[in-house]
């Protein structure tokens, strides 16, 4: 079982910086009174906001001709599908609802971008 994420859940990139808030749009369908997430809410500054400075290698921003081969660059997040993999069963309008075990893909810096905290702790799903 996991933990449903909410509005202003703490997500956190592989290759980003600090964690940051998830923005969840208001809905009908709310859980300790807070919008509930589903697996939908991955667009980037509507959702998932900057995290930072990106520190993947594999990001074009961050190469640098030698000797240096590496330095950081402002973080553009890039997220090209949903949250992988949801709650099998619990679905907000016929979308699979947002659980913390769930992550999705960022496709600049090949980061991972997972759930930290889920923004409320009383209620669980699969």
């Amino acid at each position: 079982m996991g933990t449903h994420v909410v509005n202003t859940a703490t997500i956190q990139c592989s290759f980003g910086g600090p964690p940051i808030p998830l923005t969840v749009i208001p809905a009908t369908t709310l859980v300790c009174n807070m919008p509930a997430a589903t697996i939908m809410d991955y667009k980037v500054g509507a959702n998932i906001a900057t995290f930072g400075m990106c520190n993947s290698p594999t990001n074009p921003a961050t190469k640098r001709p030698p000797p240096v081969l590496f330095t950081p660059a402002p973080c553009s997040p890039a997220v090209a599908a949903p949250w992988a993999p949801g709650s099998p069963t619990v679905l907000i309008g016929n979308i699979p609802a947002l659980n913390e075990t769930s992550k999705c893909a960022c496709t600049v810096g090949a980061g991972v971008i997972s759930v930290v905290m889920a923004g409320q702790m009383s209620v669980q799903i699969p």
